[in-house]
């Protein structure tokens, strides 16, 4: 498939091409590293153009081996990701007329864009440098960690509840309870 074709599938609405239904072999490992700050390198060099990013972003996947794969219809490049592939970079809160409660919307650095409910929650993982950080699950096995910017202004948003011997911090979108952390060092 050409970068043409490609670049065709991220007009308009930004539409994710059909990556379930792609099943090529293995091609082998591309040197493209995607960084815990969000930078995509290709060669060590930073990739600069953003719809370059949001393109390879459309055709990226976690398989269930745990590694990220570049896929088109008739090849499949491994990747490395030292994190998560995506961050949330803004969050916002609306009114839904079916939500009992506001629903918040997750945007990453590559366009996507998830309300947080029932198939898309927040749960905390670590990163690499062992720190418990809330991350959302986005498509294809994939993951946008929260930035530290969006952190902070849903933690100010944040109710407490007791949970598991301990005081949790976390607010609720669609209904569903969406989990930031914990107060005290009483974690599960």
């Amino acid at each position: 498939m050409s970068l043409d074709a490609l670049f065709d599938h991220i007009d308009g609405e930004g539409a994710i091409p059909p990556l379930a239904r792609w099943q090529p072999a293995l091609s082998g490992d591309m040197d493209l590293l995607i960084r815990a700050d969000g930078v995509w390198l290709h060669d060590g060099e930073p990739i600069r153009r953003p719809r370059l990013v949001r393109l390879l972003s459309t055709i990226l996947r976690r398989e269930a081996d745990g590694d990220h794969y570049l896929v088109t219809p008739v090849e499949k490049w491994r990747i490395r990701v030292e994190d998560r592939p995506f961050l949330v970079v803004d969050a916002d809160a609306s009114s839904e007329t079916d939500a009992p409660t506001p629903v918040w919307h997750m945007l990453t650095n590559v366009g996507d864009r998830v309300a947080l409910g029932g198939e898309h929650r927040l749960v905390l993982s670590e990163t690499p440098r062992g720190e418990p950080v809330p991350e959302v699950a986005i498509r294809f096995g994939l993951a946008a960690r929260l930035n530290r910017n969006v952190y902070y202004r849903l933690i100010a948003r944040a109710e407490q509840r007791s949970q598991s011997g301990g005081i949790a911090l976390g607010l609720t979108s669609g209904g569903v309870w969406q989990s930031l952390g914990w107060l005290d060092e009483a974690m599960p």
